[in-house]
């Protein structure tokens, strides 16, 4: 890890928000490890995983588009495109409020990622799905940090 001695603990967690899978639900609990506070691990935590929004709202369909067209990635996007649709049917169901309790729900296979993919594969406009994932994420997000507030709260005082 001494390659990454360079980076601020903030550019740490900002990045990490980023990544699938982590996003903030997992990069708030690190950053708040790393000494930082509650409220300061929420908003790098929160910022970095809504950066990527906008360019996946946009860019997921000519990438799958184009992954399509292989003969490894074919499958891999069909999978990734089943296990999604077969999540979402909230989504599909309630509009807005599904995406939004899809993104604010803090369980495994939830969250800014998932919720992204499934509004384009559901054909939910931009103007309707930006704002349903930056709300549910804001939600999961303080979700997590008051959680782990009082987990580390709680472990501090043993």
């Amino acid at each position: 890890m001494q390659v990454l001695n360079f980076l601020t603990t903030e550019i740490k967690v900002l990045l990490m928000s980023m990544l699938p899978i982590i996003e903030l639900r997992g990069a708030i609990p690190v950053g708040m490890a790393l000494g930082m506070s509650p409220m300061h691990a929420f908003i790098t935590c929160y910022i970095g995983s809504v950066l990527p929004v906008p360019i996946l709202l946009f860019g997921i369909r000519p990438v799958f588009k184009w992954l399509k067209g292989t003969l490894f990635y074919d499958k891999v996007i069909h999978r990734l495109i089943y296990k999604t649709l077969n999540r979402s049917h909230y989504v599909e169901k309630y509009g807005f409020w599904g995406l939004l309790l899809f993104v604010a729900i803090p369980l495994p296979g939830t969250g800014v990622w998932t919720g992204t993919l499934a509004a384009v594969l559901l054909d939910i406009r931009f103007k309707t799905a930006f704002p349903a994932i930056i709300l549910g994420n804001l939600i999961a997000g303080i979700l997590i940090m008051v959680l782990s507030h009082g987990a580390f709260t709680t472990l501090g005082g043993m």
